[in-house]
This record gives structure tokens, C-alpha cells and sequence, in this order.
């Protein structure tokens, strides 16, 4: 008898709602998955889904829809990808959910954890899968990088995480981009990038929250009052510490490091790795001063990582499989993932609530 996982079951049927630049990345991951297809793109427009599937060269019969919701009522849609502005999240999400449709959900997930709480009660209460877009959680290499926290002779205790995401924004981005506007991503670069950071700095840490969380005084704004750039501190009981940067107004950057008593792991590429075939990570362990301090005990060590499938790819195999097991077998969907989105908005939200406070410490 065929498993869940079995590769000769059908496919799992994407529809993809709205046609933001980044969906055209999760079409390409669709198709390059094993176990997943595109049957249906809606927007607001019939015609700019149509010309959206005609240039991503999606299989002829792929349905154009012209409203989200026609989308979600295609009874042959059983999941769907949702790259809308965060402030459309809940009401879409939530309709989808309502509708059967499991859901894969662009970052940030919500504008506070409020709307995610309602997001989450209605994907649990219609049993379907619901997974964000973190794409770099799926590369292997993001696990070769955990056995490495995982074992105490490499890293020993963590004692400090820093973690950076930035891009040089033009003019024009700044200017009309929806990451930037009040009404549509009024999160701005906490939103975009600083999940990336977040999430990265709970990974390490096994997904264990913060006792506190201190915005720090480099805030820049947009006339809007949206965020271009901020940065904060993570403090835990136990004495670990956690540092991130986020800007639309730095050069490009996409690094971690992770600081223990032994030992320090770092890279500089962990949200999009610089080949999609392999990535890798700096390890050093044991390293000390020479003597007179003219030099180094040890250099770090690369640790080289092949992948089959680019990440986005992954991460789609992985949500697909999810959902096959709870088709095949009327399973539950598997809770790791909405957890892991809650404690990253959760954090996000105690940022940004210091922001507003002026740079206070706000407690978890």
C-alpha cells in the first residue's frame, strides 16, 4: 500500500493569490517541487492573472481568476500561497482556512500577534496546514548548522547571537513600494527583514523566548511613520544576549553569528545562501590568541552544504508533504510551524512596542 509520502500520490494543488513579484519565485519552487502543481493565480484583474501565468509559463488549463475570492471557492484548489501586504493577511488567511484551502503565508504573517492568533485559530478549527514563507528553515543547511549548535564540544553554551538583514533601497522603492506604506506594510523594515533576524536568533536558541526586548536608539522613519531601519537587543534569564539590525538603507547583508563558550558559528547569506546548489558556514572551535597576539590558534573551518532543490523548493515539498498526510490519512497538521511564526511575531511585537515607548525594555 502507498504511504502518505509516496511520490506516485497526486500532486497537491496550489493556488496562488495575488501576483506580487515574489510569487513568480514561488511559482518556479511549485514547479520544482515533486509533489506539489499550480492550477489557479488569481488578482484583482483576470487579465493580470492570465498574463502572470502566461509569463511564468504555468501548464495550459491553469485557471485565471479575477477576485481572491473565486480563488478560494475553486474546488480544485486544495492549498493556497498568499503573497498579499501583511494587512491583508488575516482577512485572506482566515478565508482561506474557512474554506478548507491550507495555507503558506508570506512574512511577516500579520501586523501584530492578534491578527496571527486569528489567523492560526481558524487554520487549527478547519484542520489545514499552515506554514510562512521562511524559506532558508528548509535548506539542509540550516540543519547541519543546528547538529553543530546541538553538540556541546563544538559551541558550548550560547552566549551571544547578532544577526543582520539589510538592502540599499532606491529611490523609487522608498518612494511607492508597499513595504513602506501605512495602509498596506506598516511594519516596514521590522516587518520585512527583521523577521529574518528574529526568526534566525530564536532558531539558535531553540525557539526559547526572551525575557525581555529593548529597541535601540538608531530608529529611522519614513514621513509615514514607517520603519526604514531599527535595531534592538534580546536579553534571557540565563544570561544569553541577542543583537539584530534591519534597514532598507544599508548595503546588502543577510548575516549570523553565534557566539558560545567554545566555540563561534557565521554566515553571511543565511536568508538567500549565494548558490542554490550548496551553501555553507564558518565554524571555529577552541580558537585562542598566539602568543604575543600576532595571530590566530585556529582559522575557522567551512562547512559546505549540497542542497537537490533550491530552499523555496524545499520548504514547498515540505508543506506539501504535511498536507498529503493530512489528506491520506486524516491526520492533524503539524504544529511546529504556526508555533514557530507565533514566537516570531511575538517577539517582532515586543520591538516595535518598545519603539513606541521611547526605547523602554518591554518584558515577554
Amino acid at each position: 500500500m502507498a504511504s502518505a509520502t509516496d511520490e506516485s500520490l497526486p500532486n497537491i494543488q496550489f493556488g496562488i493569490m495575488g501576483c506580487a513579484e515574489i510569487a513568480k519565485k514561488i511559482t518556479r519552487a511549485i514547479a520544482l517541487a515533486p509533489n506539489a502543481s499550480i492550477i489557479a493565480v488569481a488578482s484583482r484583474d483576470a487579465e493580470k492573472a492570465r498574463r502572470f501565468i502566461a509569463s511564468n509559463a504555468l501548464p495550459e488549463g491553469t485557471r485565471a481568476h479575477g477576485s481572491y475570492e473565486a480563488l478560494i471557492e475553486d474546488e480544485g484548489v486544495e492549498a493556497v500561497y498568499i503573497p498579499l501586504p501583511t494587512k491583508l493577511h488575516v482577512l485572506w488567511a482566515v478565508a482561506a482556512a474557512a474554506k478548507g484551502k491550507h495555507v503558506l503565508l508570506e512574512k511577516p504573517t500579520a501586523v501584530n500577534a492578534s491578527d496571527l492568533d486569528k489567523i492560526l485559530a481558524a487554520c487549527e478549527h478547519n484542520r489545514v496546514q499552515f506554514m510562512d514563507g521562511t524559506m532558508w528553515m528548509h535548506h539542509p543547511r540550516t540543519a547541519r548548522m543546528k547538529e553543530v549548535l546541538s553538540d556541546p564540544g563544538l559551541i558550548g553554551p550560547i552566549q551571544l547571537i547578532h544577526s543582520s538583514c539589510s538592502f540599499s533601497a532606491t529611490p523609487e522603492f522608498l518612494e511607492n513600494n508597499i513595504r513602506i506604506r501605512p495602509d498596506l506594510d506598516s511594519l516596514g523594515a521590522l516587518g520585512d527583514l527583521g523577521w529574518y533576524c528574529i526568526r534566525a536568533i530564536l532558531w539558535a536558541v531553540d525557539y526559547q523566548l526572551p525575557s525581555s526586548a529593548t529597541a535601540l536608539p538608531a530608529v529611522h522613519s519614513n514621513n509615514a511613520g514607517v520603519l526604514l531601519a531599527c535595531a534592538a537587543s534580546l536579553h534571557w534569564d540565563d544570561g544569553k544576549v541577542a543583537t539584530f539590525h534591519c534597514s532598507f538603507l544599508s548595503n546588502t547583508s543577510m548575516d549570523i553569528s553565534v557566539h558560545g563558550a567554545s566555540g563561534s558559528l557565521q554566515l553571511t547569506d543565511f536568508g538567500i545562501p549565494y548558490r542554490e546548489d550548496s551553501a555553507s558556514f564558518e565554524l571555529t572551535t577552541g580558537a585562542h590568541f598566539r602568543e604575543l597576539h600576532i595571530g590566530w590558534s585556529k582559522t575557522p573551518e567551512e562547512v559546505l552544504v549540497a542542497t537537490y532543490l533550491p530552499q523555496e523548493a524545499l520548504m514547498v515539498q515540505e508543506f506539501a508533504r504535511l498536507v498529503r498526510l493530512i489528506r491520506s490519512s486524516g491526520g492533524h497538521p503539524d504544529p511546529k510551524w504556526p508555533g514557530i511564526s507565533r514566537k516570531t511575531q511575538l517577539v517582532m511585537d515586543a520591538v516595535k512596542r518598545s519603539i513606541d515607548l521611547g526605547f523602554k525594555s518591554v518584558t515577554m
